[in-house]
């Protein structure tokens, strides 16, 4: 459904000067596939190149060098024909404030040439969630609301690919939940091809792949068990009553590869061939001997922080 051979992207000024990478680099562009009704997730820290490999797909900016196709047409030659066949959904919200929330469906519906009737079996479970607010106007609805309805004038013309930049950032953790529901519905029951990005790791796991980006590169794609099951050194999770003087004690470990800070919790990684026992001595001889420890599995962010490391 959507493939990129070597696609790359840079910013540059009025004069021609580069001021900055969006995709790929002096290392190459961006390879890549999805396949149609996928859920693909785009994950990376702000700055990743996230959203500029969206727009970029989503013909809002010409790539400088490599190709993508999407259901076959060239991302540059077959422009036109490409943004017929895909929803978009931006990081900010992009409707019409000042129309209600059927105005703005029935518009993005006359955009497209399409019929709200027609389609309306696509959002219909989406659309119910904000029926009761269909008079109100689009800057009062809340932030979850807001996104709901950006979704559904973004699937009103039953769209091939449907390209979302960020789109939970700053929605309650109920709406957050319903949205990616509604996603995967979408894909499983209608055969959408989904490509989203997000800076949320938890949210890595609601996807059928992933593509962790950093620096512009994309330097890891697998499912997300895949990605975890890459992560082989010891993981343990370490509690204890001073969690602030019990980093600073742990990080200076030599068996310890990494420590990370994980709400009430520290995650330590050590060097393969290290374990509890060692851990736990340790520890005792620093004076922390009041602490919890307990071996986990890896989570994607666990993944992630790992290997964007390495790619350092």
């Amino acid at each position: 459904m959507v493939r990129g051979e070597d696609l790359w992207k840079n910013y540059r000024s009025v004069s021609g000067t580069s001021v900055g990478r969006g995709v790929g680099g002096a290392g190459g562009g961006v390879s890549f596939s999805v396949a149609r009704g996928e859920v693909f997730g785009l994950i990376g820290a702000d700055g990743a190149g996230k959203t500029t490999l969206i727009r970029l797909l989503a013909t809002l900016l010409m790539p400088d060098g490599g190709r993508a196709t999407i259901n076959g047409w060239d991302l540059v030659r077959d422009y036109r024909e490409i943004r017929g066949h895909i929803g978009y959904m931006p990081g900010v919200f992009s409707l019409y404030s000042d129309l209600s929330v059927g105005e703005n469906l029935r518009f993005f519906a006359t955009l497209y040439n399409a019929r709200l009737r027609d389609n309306f079996k696509l959002i219909q479970d989406i659309y119910a969630q904000i029926a009761p607010f269909r008079e109100r106007k689009a800057y009062a609805l809340s932030g979850g609301m807001k996104q709901k309805l950006a979704l559904c004038c973004a699937l009103i013309h039953a769209p091939l690919l449907l390209l979302l930049d960020e789109p939970t950032t700053g929605v309650d953790p109920v709406s957050r939940d319903e949205l990616w529901s509604s996603l995967r519905r979408l894909a499983r029951a209608n055969g959408v091809t989904v490509v989203v990005s997000t800076a949320y790791m938890d949210e890595a796991g609601l996807c059928d792949r992933i593509a962790l980006m950093r620096e512009g590169r994309l330097f890891m794609l697998d499912t997300p068990a895949g990605i975890c099951a890459r992560h082989t050194d010891p993981l343990f999770s370490v509690v204890g009553p001073d969690m602030n003087g019990l980093l600073n004690v742990v990080r200076g470990f030599p068996f310890v590869r990494r420590v990370i800070a994980f709400g009430d919790t520290h995650h330590v990684t050590l060097f393969a061939g290290h374990g509890y026992d060692e851990l736990a001595e340790a520890l005792v001889g620093k004076g922390c001997g009041a602490v919890t420890i307990r071996r986990i599995a890896p989570s994607v962010e666990d993944s992630f922080m790992a290997f964007a490391g390495e790619e350092a």
